[in-house]
């Protein structure tokens, strides 16, 4: 071969490399974005439930328009006694107990190193990220 086809030939491995390890990144930041996403998501979805709670009679099992008492099993009931409930995205759990007016959930991803906290208000949800 000539000093011009290997020249080529390094070249062009040299650039499939690159471009294997650019693609490589790519999917690991794809993988951990759409794992927090999917946190998110079912921390939105526990916070309806929560609000479901609050909403609810206690005679019914709700918190009487008071999400003191609430736990994980009001969320998820599956879970039973448990504080914390965890599936393929992430762990949850209630980082703060509920009051009258508030009850926080925490959410911590598989893949990111984020963790996504989600106040609940009778009207609202306040969502927070932190590292």
């Amino acid at each position: 071969m000539g000093q011009q086809q290997l020249l080529l030939l390094v070249l062009s491995v040299i650039i499939v490399g690159i471009a294997v390890v650019v693609g490589i990144n790519m999917f690991s930041t794809s993988a951990e974005s759409a794992n927090l996403e999917a946190v998110t998501n079912d921390l939105m979805h526990f916070s309806s439930l929560a609000q479901q709670y609050f909403i609810k009679p206690t005679s019914m099992g709700g918190g009487g328009n008071s999400f003191s008492g609430i736990a994980m099993k009001h969320l998820v009931p599956s879970v039973g006694g448990g504080t914390e409930y965890g599936n393929d995205n992430g762990t949850y759990e209630i980082s703060t107990a509920g009051t009258d007016s508030t009850v926080a959930l925490t959410g911590t991803p598989k893949r990111a190193q984020n963790t996504v906290t989600v106040t609940v208000y009778k009207d609202r949800v306040k969502t927070v990220l932190s590292d």
